[in-house]
């Protein structure tokens, strides 16, 4: 027997019956408690080797939690007119945020927000794969389809509200029973596994948005705090000496444990190991990130305040940049990433990717993105930029640059170096690192190591090509993680973060003349290098170097103090 239109009828109508509200509201609340919270499903998984009866009542108790709150929150928060929007919103949120924490095992937390709002177009290229398209495509667009297309009943207003918030009001009553039940066993897990807290899906973006959106607004509201009023220089403009030329390197995504200084079992080091010998280098063995990103390193290293301090502070400072400039110093920041982080905004600045400089070298810039050696190309004639800008003014009292790196930044690390750089092989050249082996991960960045080695030896040349005293000062933002104890990339909150993203290598190159200048003891600076220090210690070591006092300036975070106060 055949069926017939007619027959099929009344099943269409019934697919096609509008849905109450409140039962689309729990069909979106059980998929994004689920499907949409698979790396925290799996991370309490792999808590324990032995799943037995009390394992599986922990995740049952869990997600009963997580099912529950999400209830409450879409219940106070989603309301009909608004309704497929927001569900595919929240479909997106939760596809992007797992894709990323199963891939990399990043966290979302508010630190990792604010780098996601300043990533620039190179990061998202970098970023997008396949797989990635995959996980959109089965996590936001065929459900999201299914979502919008859903018939949905008009209720009155009234009636709605009250069953909306009775919805929210079970929830909230199921959530704190299943909790209480399950305390002592939540409480240890939530204790010893923080990472978590930041893996629950929706939650985690609304509280960093949260947070980031108030912590900006906040600073938005406050004038911009003066440091260095009294920064004057130890040494006269007008005296017999030159004024020095100071190049900082800020490097990016560099980590210690593969530096070959630091004793790496490879010598991704070679040139600067040379220099070493020279005894104008020292490398700095053991150095903190202030964070755990470029986001928050960049701006607290260069601070006066110190990570903690700064971790807790919402009101703007000037920073480094401004006290060097304020005591007659140029100041030039040269870019090849996604900004200054606000750093450079009160002194010349150049970046590569906003395009600010003329760049025509298609062996450093291929593709329209530029290797870190097209800085030293430029640097030159912004530095003749600055003279003539000075005009017939004052002669500067020394002159700082900072070269911001593209450095190791992932996870591409095999477009970081030019092709005739490429030591070791065969290298990852997937944007998905888990495809790789292990070994092809690691042969991909350190070859961009290698490559931070040429340009900061090839800096070293030119400052020795200058006929004044000169100094360079390299030190990474933060580490990277390649694969250990499943996290890749970096941007973990500090307190739990592997020493792999907050160990990183930091090295001084001082000329014989600027040596003398200073009147320092090479063996004394050269000891500070075995000392334990962090970005805190930037700030007022730096002034010590370009020879500038301010009050500011606090001895105990001085490396060099103990150099300086040898000085005849």
């Amino acid at each position: 027997m055949t069926s017939t239109s007619s027959d099929l009828a009344p099943a269409v109508a019934l697919l096609r019956r509008p849905w109450h509200p409140l039962s689309l509201l729990l069909v979106l609340a059980v998929w994004l408690s689920t499907l949409g919270n698979l790396p925290l499903w799996r991370a309490m998984w792999a808590l324990t080797d032995t799943h037995g009866l009390r394992t599986w009542l922990g995740l049952v108790g869990m997600c009963l939690i997580v099912l529950s709150a999400t209830t409450v929150l879409l219940s106070l928060l989603v309301w009909p007119r608004w309704l497929k929007p927001a569900g595919v919103m929240l479909l997106m949120v939760a596809a992007a945020n797992s894709y990323f924490m199963f891939t990399y095992g990043v966290v979302i937390d508010p630190t990792m927000m604010a780098n996601t709002v300043q990533t620039d177009v190179r990061e998202v290229r970098d970023l997008l794969s396949w797989s990635m398209l995959v996980v959109l495509a089965l996590g936001v667009v065929l459900p999201g389809w299914w979502w919008w297309r859903q018939p949905v009943q008009k209720l009155p207003v009234r009636r709605l509200l009250g069953r909306q918030l009775g919805l929210a009001a079970l929830g909230t009553l199921l959530m704190l029973v299943v909790i209480w039940a399950s305390f002592q066993d939540l409480a240890s897990t939530m204790r010893n596994q923080k990472s978590m807290r930041y893996m629950l899906n929706p939650f985690n973006t609304l509280y960093a948005s949260a947070r980031l959106v108030i912590g900006q607004t906040a600073q938005a509201r406050m004038p911009l705090q003066t440091i260095g009023e009294d920064a004057v220089l130890v040494r006269a403009p007008g005296s017999s000496q030159q004024p020095p030329l100071i190049v900082l390197v800020v490097g990016e995504t560099v980590r210690a444990a593969n530096f070959g200084l630091a004793g790496y079992a490879r010598d991704t080091t070679p040139q600067l190991r040379q220099l070493q010998g020279s005894g104008e280098l020292a490398y700095f063995a053991d150095v903190s990130s202030c964070g755990t990103n470029t986001q928050v390193s960049v701006p607290c290293m260069f601070s006066h305040m110190g990570r903690e301090a700064y971790a807790k502070n919402d009101t703007p400072y000037e920073n480094l940049l401004d006290v060097l400039q304020r005591a007659g110093m140029q100041v030039l920041w040269l870019d090849n990433q996604s900004g200054c982080k606000g750093v450079c905004d009160r002194v010349p600045n150049s970046n590569t990717v906003a395009s600010t400089l003329d760049l025509k070298d298609p062996a450093l810039c291929p593709d329209g993105e530029c290797f870190d050696e097209i800085m030293l190309r430029v640097l030159p004639e912004r530095l003749a930029e600055l003279d003539k800008a000075r005009g017939s003014g004052p002669a500067a009292a020394g002159t700082v640059v900072v070269l911001h790196q593209m450095g190791n930044h992932g996870p591409a690390y095999f477009k970081r170096t030019p092709a005739d750089m490429k030591v070791y092989q065969p290298e990852c050249r997937s944007k998905v690192l888990q495809d790789c082996p292990a070994q092809e991960i690691v042969n991909a960045y350190d070859n961009a190591v290698r490559y931070t080695d040429h340009l900061l030896s090839q800096t070293v040349r030119w400052l020795k090509s200058q006929p004044r005293p000169t100094a360079m000062l390299y030190v990474s933002d933060h580490g990277e993680s390649l694969g250990e104890k499943g996290l890749y990339l970096h941007g973990m909150p500090y307190m739990m973060a592997p020493k792999e993203q907050t160990h990183v290598p930091m090295v001084m190159w001082l000329s014989k003349p600027l040596q003398s200048q200073l009147g320092w003891d090479g063996a004394c600076w050269q000891k500070q290098a075995s000392e334990s220090i962090s970005h805190d210690n930037l700030f007022h070591s730096v002034l010590t170097l370009a020879q500038v006092k301010t009050r500011w300036q606090k001895p105990e975070l001085d490396v060099f103090a103990a150099c300086a106060s040898r000085r005849p």
